[in-house]
Formats: structure tokens, C-alpha cells, sequence
């Protein structure tokens, strides 16, 4: 089968599309044959080496769509069965930016009914992230959260599920960006920033740092979506930085809120996995809202 893969770091032209044996499961594995699945800034990352894994063949991709081709002993899932699963990993040969994947049973879902696979495929990493980045505020109801690029993929979900949990939300993005912003369900909308210590969160997904914990009152509380790139604790404010992990019932969660339309899917264009680089290409070149797809 064709996968994307690296052999050596560097820019987009790094990215090779090898001929790799068909993965088979194992106890408690499925293999999903991919149907579309997202590029992440994440797979930029893996590409440039900023993980490590010199002198390794390393697999791109973290987000699968697809069918379930194949089960192992004990797989709760049946072959024909349309899923949607996170497959993390920074230094593994395979990724999901692939022909088929093989993951554990237990961080699949069943794909939403309301979509297709290619919008199916922008959902599990940014939106796990987003989820479990809330997790980390431990906030209540009624609390204020400003969310940095709320027009992007894990703050566009960020806003529409903090909103959900009933925390009042203010998006701060591009003015040009302020309608899309609104529309995810947004209390209020900036562009500039919020006056210093007057929220009792941020969520930073645009990366930000000490400017966005500027804006958290004393005592609040900063979630990066860096792990170990978040800014260092001042007034008492807790700092932390969510590192996603696969769960499928919480993957499963996320799908009931696309299917009921809660949760929206962006998708702004999809590439063949032969063209791999130029998705790479496109998503450095930034300024992209939605998310780029790659479709074996």
C-alpha cells in the first residue's frame, strides 16, 4: 500500500509517498482503510524533526476516516463498520496519512451519519483537543473563557463546546475573521485582546503565550496547546498545556454533536495522498480557515 512517510527532516519536499506492506491488527486491533483524514500543524512538526526520530522512517497523519477492513481477536467492531479513530504518534513508521491504518479498538467511533468521510476526517485530533483542553480549565458554569484563535481548527471547536459547558466565551481572532467567529456561538468577539485580568481563563490556541496570559485574572488559569511551551506561573495564575490522547467514547461524544449539529466540520480543500507535499506546502503557507484533507 502507498503511505506518506519521512526518511529525512525538512520542508514539504520531504514528504514521500513509499510503497509499505498492509499493517494486519492484532488482539484487540482493527485495520481501517482510509477513506480522508486532516493535515494537522502537527504533521508540519513530525516533517521538520522538531520530535526527533533522526535516521528513522517516520508516518504522518493523526486523523482517520474510513471503514473497518479487518478485526483482531476481541475487537468490538465489525468489518463494513464506518469509523473515525485518532492514531497519535510523533516518531511511529505509519501514520493515518495512509492507505490503512491499524489502531486499538478502543480509541475508534462510529463515524457521523451527517457528514461525509472527508469532513468525518477533520474531527478527531482537533476535537479531542479542544475536549480535553476544557477539561484541564476545571471551571464552572458561568465562568469567563477567552479562546485565542477561535477561528482556527481546535478553537473553532473550543468555542461551539465551551459554550455547551455554559462558560461564557469571547473569540479573539483576525478582524476578518469576526463573523465566522460569531457564528460559532460566541458571547463576544476581539481582535485586539480583552484589558489585563479581566477573564478567569484562557484557552491559547493560537500559541500566544505571555501576551494571553496577560489577559487571566489573578488566581485563573492558562491552557497551551504546546505541551512544555506554555508561559511560567505569575499572580497565582495555574498554567498547563493540554497533550491529547485517543479516547473513543469521547471521540464518540463529539460525533453525537456533529449529528445533532452542534458541532460544525470546515473543511476548505482535499488533496490525493500523492500530493502529499503540496498539502504541506499549502498548510505552511497559513492563512488557510477549514481544514486541508487528504484523501487516499
Amino acid at each position: 500500500m502507498r503511505a506518506a512517510v519521512v526518511r529525512t527532516f525538512g520542508g514539504p519536499e520531504a514528504v514521500e509517498i513509499a510503497e509499505v506492506a498492509v499493517p494486519e491488527p492484532g488482539a484487540g486491533q482493527v485495520r481501517i482503510k482510509v477513506a480522508a483524514g486532516a493535515l494537522n500543524p502537527v504533521d508540519l512538526g513530525v516533517r521538520a524533526g522538531v520530535f526527533g526520530g533522526a535516521g528513522k522512517t517516520i508516518g504522518l497523519g493523526w486523523d482517520v476516516a474510513g471503514t473497518v477492513d479487518a478485526v483482531g481477536v476481541a475487537a468490538a467492531w465489525q468489518v463494513g463498520d464506518e469509523v473515525v479513530a485518532l492514531v497519535p504518534g510523533v516518531a511511529d513508521a505509519l501514520g493515518a496519512h495512509a492507505e490503512y491504518v491499524v489502531v486499538a479498538a478502543d480509541v475508534v467511533a462510529k463515524a457521523p451519519a451527517t457528514v461525509d468521510a472527508v469532513h468525518a476526517g477533520t474531527l478527531p485530533l482537533n476535537g479531542l483537543t479542544a475536549e480535553q483542553a476544557l477539561d484541564l480549565l476545571e471551571l464552572e458554569p458561568g465562568a469567563s473563557l477567552l479562546v485565542t484563535g477561535a477561528a482556527g481548527a481546535v478553537g473553532g471547536f473550543a468555542v461551539q463546546l465551551a459554550a455547551r459547558r455554559g462558560f461564557v466565551v469571547t473569540g479573539h481572532a483576525r478582524a476578518a475573521d469576526e463573523e465566522l467567529v460569531r457564528s460559532l456561538g460566541v458571547a463576544d468577539f476581539t481582535a485586539d485582546g480583552v484589558r489585563p485580568g479581566s477573564v478567569d481563563a484562557v484557552l491559547d490556541a493560537a500559541v500566544l503565550g505571555e501576551r494571553a496570559l496577560e489577559w487571566v485574572r489573578d488566581g485563573g488559569v492558562y491552557v497551551g496547546v504546546q505541551p512544555g511551551r506554555q508561559p511560567g506561573s505569575v499572580r497565582g495564575v495555574r498554567t498547563t498545556a493540554v497533550e491529547v490522547s485517543a479516547d473513543g467514547a469521547r471521540l464518540a461524544e463529539l460525533v453525537r454533536l456533529v449529528d445533532e449539529g452542534a458541532l460544525s466540520l470546515r473543511v476548505a480543500e482535499t488533496f490525493a495522498l500523492r500530493d502529499a507535499a503540496k498539502a504541506h506546502a499549502r498548510l505552511a503557507g497559513g492563512g488557510v480557515r477549514g481544514r486541508l484533507v487528504l484523501v487516499p
